[in-house]
């Protein structure tokens, strides 16, 4: 009985001990955490996507309350009106940013670029790419395999069965770049998201001499520089001969559109243009009604 009476005493006096060890610890490096951190993750969207470039809302709103300046730090799906939200709780200033958008870089469905192997492995993008250049004879083109599907948290896109492809839905992109980053291919870009989301972009990545992305491709870019001709704004490069169009300097005249031989510049969500014989019928129409 005596054994057990002090054995039950020792442990409880080790316990002790420790307790107090832990508590003169825990006094001694205790971190006093900023009131305002919680303030600041409230009005995060706490999508803990990873767009800001830090891990998830706490990790952010950790960086904003600490930095002296916010010019370098954006939350992308909460866009300029959270933003202005932090502003006011951190009493900093906020530099206002042109909204974007995730645009994919490459047109070379079935019919355009056509298969010349079958890739039986792991079923995605990021092994597949690793282990050769693609099952087409472009090497820079889309393997459809889905791993930007799959880092999207918002649901914003979907390969197309038919042209296997994916495609961006407008409406739920919220330029968080983790789809950008899943690619191991490059195509996707976050570019200026512009008024009824229009878009014109080069939708190719091929930096292959013009014949040689011809040969494999149909609607890819040659380097051509037609459309740099007709720019009159400067908003058009061709650099290892790829186009390319700033999305800051492009005003949307859709010019560069109409002279692009290989049609690999994309009009997206633009109105019908008006025919040649449209406009003929239009002119008859006011004579005759004159």
């Amino acid at each position: 009985m005596n054994t057990v009476l002090v054995t039950i005493i020792s442990f409880a006096l080790i316990g002790s001990i420790a307790g107090v060890i832990l508590f003169l610890i825990a006094k001694r490096f205790r971190v006093v955490e900023d009131p305002r951190i919680d303030a600041v993750q409230e009005v995060l969207p706490g999508a803990n996507c990873g767009g800001c470039g830090y891990p998830g809302c706490r990790g952010f709103a950790e960086s904003c309350v600490k930095a002296d300046s916010l010019s370098d730090l954006f939350c992308p799906v909460g866009g300029n009106s959270v933003m202005e939200q932090v502003a006011k709780i951190l009493g900093k200033e906020v530099v206002q940013k042109e909204p974007q958008i995730a645009v994919v870089r490459c047109s070379g469905s079935p019919e355009h670029r056509q298969k010349t192997a079958f890739y039986d492995g792991a079923m995605t993008c990021e092994i597949a790419s690793a282990l050769f250049a693609g099952d087409t004879g472009c090497p820079y083109g889309c393997l459809g395999l889905g791993d930007c599907v799959k880092a999207c948290t918002f649901d914003a896109i979907h390969i197309n069965p038919e042209t296997q492809l994916p495609e961006v839905i407008d409406d739920k992109c919220t330029a968080c770049g983790a789809c950008v980053t899943a690619c191991p291919k490059g195509i996707i870009e976050l570019r200026k998201r512009n008024k009824k989301d229009r878009k014109i972009y080069v939708s190719c990545v091929n930096t292959d001499k013009g014949a040689v992305t011809k040969r494999a491709c149909d609607v890819g870019c040659i380097g051509c520089k037609a459309c740099v001709k007709v720019c009159a704004y400067d908003a058009i490069t061709v650099e290892n001969f790829l186009a390319y169009i700033d999305p800051i300097k492009c005003k949307l005249c859709r010019k560069c559109v109409e002279v692009c031989p290989t049609h690999s510049i994309l009009e997206i969500n633009f109105p019908p243009r008006k025919t040649a014989d449209a406009a003929a019928g239009k002119e008859v129409s006011e004579v005759t009604t004159t």
